[in-house]
């Protein structure tokens, strides 16, 4: 959707604010809904590596609603079981190696060793490759790099949307030369997508111990034997 169709939209809509990240090139558009008695809220939280701190997101909007004291509690209640499946965590015997996201073209997207799919990693007991890496955003890589890295790994998780093994080898035949592909398990984040809405990017942000309880039932199975996976799917 172009700027200006993306203006008509909302203008014609006609809410009281717009929630959005901000970005640069996007900044006559924010002037216009503006000067149009449209507030514009900026919500930065894909910069939170730490998964509870993007989870206390919550307490903003509860703020902005007037749901304050019902923000905090469920705040509360996800950080308190956010803390205690770390520790459920722990009880593993094995702590598996993990690769994550996948290629773009000849470019392999890895999340820095700071970034929140490698602290969420970390909190699950398993070992990230990039775990050393103190990058709070991507790490880029060729696939040779890549393929260097990950003889040991066992599971490959976030690996797009992807709706099969068949299929993603026909977007990038490279990945039939890594271990993990042919003998390791590998999992995408469709688990709740229904057409083009990924509850991951939804609901996901502030679910963080969801999220990692996805985590420890994929590296620690035996750990949450009735637990279903919420987010992620495994790829056949």
């Amino acid at each position: 959707m172009s700027r200006n169709t993306m203006s008509k939209k909302i203008l014609s809509l006609q809410p009281d604010a717009i929630f959005t990240n901000h970005i640069a090139s996007f900044d006559n558009t924010y002037k216009l809904l503006k000067d149009n008695g449209i507030q514009v809220v900026f919500l930065d939280e894909y910069m939170e590596q730490k998964p509870l701190e993007k989870t206390a997101y919550i307490k903003l909007f509860g703020k902005l609603f007037g749901k304050e004291k019902e923000a905090v509690t469920q705040y509360d209640e996800i950080e308190k079981n956010y803390k205690q499946l770390k520790q459920v965590a722990l009880k593993a015997k094995v702590r598996p190696t993990v690769l994550a996201n996948e290629m773009y073209g000849d470019v392999w997207y890895l999340p820095g060793g700071k970034t929140a799919v490698a602290n969420f990693i970390n909190d699950a007991n398993a070992n990230y490759i990039l775990k050393n890496n103190t990058d709070e955003k991507a790490v880029t890589m060729s696939f040779e790099e890549v393929f260097a890295k990950a003889d040991q790994v066992q599971y490959w998780v976030n690996a797009g949307n992807h709706t099969s093994k068949k299929e993603m080898l026909g977007m990038n035949p490279v990945y039939s030369k890594l271990s993990v592909f042919n003998k390791g398990k590998m999992y995408v984040i469709t688990g709740k997508e229904k057409a083009k809405a990924n509850d991951f990017f939804e609901s996901g942000v502030v679910r963080s111990d969801l999220v990692l309880k996805d985590y420890i039932k994929i590296f620690h199975p035996e750990l949450l034997p009735d637990y279903q996976l919420t987010y992620m799917k495994e790829l056949q």
